[in-house]
C-alpha cells in the first residue's frame, strides 16, 4: 500500500516537491530537515493506515497540531519523516453534562473548546498563552498556562485519550471514571510525551461549572525583587488566585507598541496581574481587600480591573510573544523552580545579562514557579549570537539543577532543550524513559531524536 491509498484527496497529502512552505520552517528551531512527505487524515482510520505503512516502512513520523509548539518538537530534524499533521480532525463532538466531559479530536483550538464550553455554562481551566495550540499540542506538552496555580496542567483534565500506537494498534487509555487504582497509569504516560509513544486520535476532556465572578488586579512595583516578593506574600495568605503573572515593563512595552494600547500602570519597573474567581460575589470583594492591605505599602499602585479594563489587561499580557516577534528574534525558555526559588531565578537571570551581553527579558506564570526567560537577539551578529546564547544557557541550566528546577514546565523538551535535560536528569530514570521507549516503538519511529 502506499500513502496515495491511504489519503485519495489530494490536497491532504504533499509528497517531497510539493511539500507547503509552512512545514519546511519554525520559529524557534532554525535546521527543519526536509520532510518525505505530508499527510492531513481526517479519521482515526486513516491515522492507524498512515502508522501501519510507516512501521512497515521503518519510516519516521512526526505528529503535528497547529506548530505552535517552541521546543522543536513539532519539526524534523533527520530527514525523510512523514508528518502527520491532525489539523483536519477538528470535531467538537458533544458535551456529556451528566459525566462533565468534552470529547474531541486532536485537531480543535483550545480557543474554540474554551467558547464552546463557556457558551453552555462551563469551563476547561487549562489555559496556555496560545489559544491557536491545538488539544493534541496540549496534552503532547501536558500543557500549563495562567491558570494552572489554581487549576492545574491538562493532565487533570484529560478523563480518557484514543491512542495510535507505532505499530498501528489502537487503544483507548483512562476511562470515565473518577478514581483509578487498576494497574499501570498509562494514559498519563503517554501526556507530555512529545509524540514519541503514540498519536492521540479522540479525547475526553473534564470540564467545571463556569465561576459566577471574578475579579483582576493589577499591582506595580518599583523592582522586580519587590514583585516577586508579592508573589509569596499572595501565596502564603490564602488568596488563591485563578491566575498570577509576573512581567517586567520592559516586557509588556513590547506588547503595547504591538497592540497601540497602555497598560493601566506606567509606574515602576515589574508588574502582578492576578485574577480571582468565585461563586461568591462577596468571596472575591474579600479578596481583593485583602490583598490591598497586605500590599498597599510595598506596592507603587494596586488597581482592581473589571469589564473592558480587565480584557485590556490581560489582551497586553497574551500579546507579549506576538508582539516580541515583530520586533527582534529571541528564545523563549520555560524553566521551573520550586516558588521559594522563583525571586532567586529571576534575580539571576539578569545576572546572566550583564555576564554575557545578551538582553535578558521575564515573564511568567508566578503562582507556580514556571518562568518564562526570553533572550533578545536584537542587533547582535549569527556568530556572536550563538556563541553568547550558548554560554548564558549553560549557566542558567546550571542554576536551574541547583535550585532543584527542570528545563521545562509546559512547553516540552523537543530538540531544544535535550543536551540541558539528559544533564540535568538522573541516569537511572533516563534509562527508565528509553526502556518504555524501546518497549512501545522498537523501531523507533515516532518522533526520535526529540527529548533523549
Amino acid at each position: 500500500m502506499e500513502l496515495q491509498d491511504i489519503i485519495t484527496d489530494r490536497d491532504r497529502l504533499f509528497l517531497k516537491d510539493d511539500i507547503p512552505e509552512e512545514y519546511k520552517m519554525d520559529y524557534s528551531y532554525k535546521n527543519v530537515a526536509e520532510a518525505f512527505a505530508v499527510a492531513l487524515p481526517k479519521t482515526t482510520e486513516e491515522v492507524i493506515s498512515l502508522v501501519t505503512y510507516a512501521d512497515k516502512e521503518a519510516r519516521p513520523i512526526i505528529a503535528r497540531g497547529a506548530g505552535t509548539g517552541v521546543a522543536g518538537s513539532q519539526v524534523p530534524i533527520h530527514g525523510g519523516e512523514l508528518i502527520i499533521d491532525v489539523k483536519h480532525m477538528n470535531r467538537i463532538i458533544g458535551l456529556d453534562e451528566e459525566t462533565m466531559t468534552l470529547t474531541v479530536e486532536p485537531g480543535v483550538l483550545l480557543k474554540d473548546i474554551q467558547a464552546f464550553v463557556e457558551e453552555k455554562g462551563y469551563f476547561y481551566p487549562p489555559d496556555p498563552g496560545s489559544k491557536h495550540s491545538s488539544i493534541g499540542g496540549n496534552i503532547a506538552t501536558n500543557a500549563g498556562g495562567m491558570r494552572a496555580v489554581k487549576y492545574g496542567t491538562t493532565r487533570d483534565y484529560v478523563r480518557e485519550m484514543e491512542v495510535v500506537l507505532p505499530d498501528g494498534k489502537h487503544v483507548t487509555l483512562g476511562s470515565l471514571n473518577i478514581k483509578n487504582s487498576s494497574g499501570y497509569d498509562l494514559k498519563n504516560l503517554f501526556i507530555g510525551s512529545e509524540g514519541t509513544l503514540g498519536i492521540t486520535t479522540k479525547i475526553k476532556l473534564k470540564v467545571l461549572p463556569l465561576p459566577k465572578h471574578k475579579q483582576s488586579i493589577l499591582l506595580a512595583f518599583s523592582t522586580l525583587t519587590d514583585a516577586t516578593n508579592g508573589v509569596l506574600t499572595i501565596l502564603k495568605n490564602g488568596i488563591e488566585p485563578t491566575a498570577l503573572e509576573l512581567f517586567e515593563r520592559d516586557t509588556i512595552s513590547y506588547s503595547e507598541k504591538f497592540t497601540n494600547l497602555s497598560l493601566q500602570s506606567q509606574k515602576g519597573e515589574a508588574y502582578l496581574l492576578m485574577t480571582i474567581d468565585s461563586n461568591e460575589e462577596d468571596t472575591i470583594n474579600r479578596k481583593v481587600n485583602t490583598v490591598v492591605q497586605l500590599l498597599s505599602d510595598e506596592a507603587l499602585e494596586i488597581i482592581p480591573l473589571k469589564g473592558e479594563e480587565e480584557d485590556r489587561a490581560w489582551m497586553l499580557r497574551d500579546n507579549i510573544l506576538v508582539a516580541l516577534m515583530q520586533f527582534t528574534e529571541y528564545e523563549m525558555l520555560d524553566e521551573v523552580v520550586p516558588i521559594n526559588k522563583f525571586a532567586e531565578m529571576i534575580n539571576y537571570t539578569k545576572e546572566l545579562q550583564e555576564k554575557h551581553g545578551i538582553k535578558v527579558i521575564n515573564f511568567g506564570h508566578a503562582g507556580d514557579g514556571n518562568v518564562h526567560t526570553v533572550l533578545m537577539k536584537e542587533e547582535l551578529d549569527d556568530s556572536t549570537w550563538q556563541t553568547r546564547r550558548k554560554a548564558l544557557l549553560d549557566d542558567l541550566y546550571r542554576k536551574v539543577a541547583e535550585l532543584g528546577g527542570l528545563p521545562s514546565a509546559e512547553h516540552g523538551i523537543g530538540i531544544m532543550k535535550k543536551a540541558y535535560f539528559n544533564t540535568m536528569s538522573d541516569p537511572v530514570e533516563l534509562e527508565v524513559m528509553r526502556k518504555i521507549k524501546n518497549a512501545l516503538d522498537p523501531k523507533c519511529i515516532f518522533n526520535p531524536g526529540k527529548l533523549f
